[in-house]
């Protein structure tokens, strides 16, 4: 009759334990509930801590802090999207009131000049104001077909010969401001899959990025494994700046004539039609590279 009574006792014990299990359990969940409703309502890095040894409690907390992990980097995704939205309008504010401040400044001399001279020269501000307004409007429109919907078709080319032509298209532009570009480029024919258009545009925008901050000069250089190399002196720049030259808006004072858009459509240019743009400061010098596929190793 012994036996009866000891194994009541076991499961009475055992009961017990799975009770008292239950209970620390919830215990364990109402805090971890918690401290995830006071994490949502406010700016903290911390994660969850629940002082237990439930591994299945342990397990919980641990997906939990993985979403919140996930939702601190969407949240600041959204903060910084929204922080570069601000500057985008501001910047896109300034560059076209300048103008056009410019102009209605014009139109008002105008109004009381009659020096045909000095008419013709104020009309020449205005007309050069106004193709300032163009080109930034293009370069917007340009950017936003870019990023929707551009479709382009890559094909077989030679390296070599596409990018020649594109450096001889930019030739006027380099001597306007008296600049000699020292090219290099290999004997090697350079085989590719790229979508002329979309190089053209890409080799432009770099180029005109050399005719805003160059020194002085420019070296371009096309290797035999296919990379092409733009280098120029630009001590006016720093390793920070160069660092977001492909964010989209971003400018630099001493260059503030357009957008910002330049480079930041040449980078996605180049990851439409499969290719790497990458930019690197050192010593005073600025190099952007570009890679595409295709190319010989």
């Amino acid at each position: 009759m012994v036996f009866p009574w000891v194994l009541c006792c076991l499961l009475f014990f055992l009961n017990a334990l799975w009770v008292l299990k239950i209970l620390l359990m919830k215990k364990d969940l109402k805090g971890l509930a918690a401290q995830f409703r006071d994490y949502l309502n406010k700016e903290t890095n911390s994660l969850l801590t629940i002082p237990t040894h439930d591994r299945h409690i342990r397990k919980i907390a641990a997906e939990i802090n993985t979403g919140l992990r996930n939702l601190r980097g969407v949240r600041h995704k959204y903060m910084n999207g929204d922080r570069e939205l601000k500057d985008a309008v501001t910047n896109i504010s300034h560059d076209l009131r300048t103008p056009i401040t410019a102009i209605y400044g014009y139109l008002d001399l105008l109004e009381h000049e009659e020096d045909v001279e000095t008419v013709k020269f104020y009309i020449g501000q205005i007309q050069n104001r106004t193709d300032c307004l163009r080109q930034l409007t293009e370069e917007l429109f340009r950017y936003s077909v870019i990023v929707s919907s551009w479709q382009g078709v890559c094909e077989e080319a030679v390296l070599n010969r596409i990018l020649e032509e594109s450096l001889l298209a930019c030739y006027g532009e380099f001597a306007q401001k008296g600049i000699e570009p020292e090219i290099e480029i290999t004997e090697v024919p350079v085989h590719c899959r790229v979508d002329r258009p979309a190089f053209d545009r890409i080799v432009s925008n770099i180029l005109s990025n050399v005719l805003k901050y160059s020194d002085g000069d420019l070296r371009v250089r096309l290797d035999a494994d296919g990379t092409i190399r733009f280098t120029n002196s630009a001590k006016s720049l720093t390793p920070v700046m160069v660092e977001r030259l492909f964010d989209r808006f971003y400018t630099i004072e001493t260059g503030r004539n357009s957008t910002g858009l330049g480079l930041s459509i040449a980078k996605a240019l180049t990851e439409r039609i499969g290719g790497k743009i990458e930019a690197v400061y050192t010593d005073g010098k600025l190099t952007i590279s570009l890679r595409f596929q295709g190319q010989n190793q």
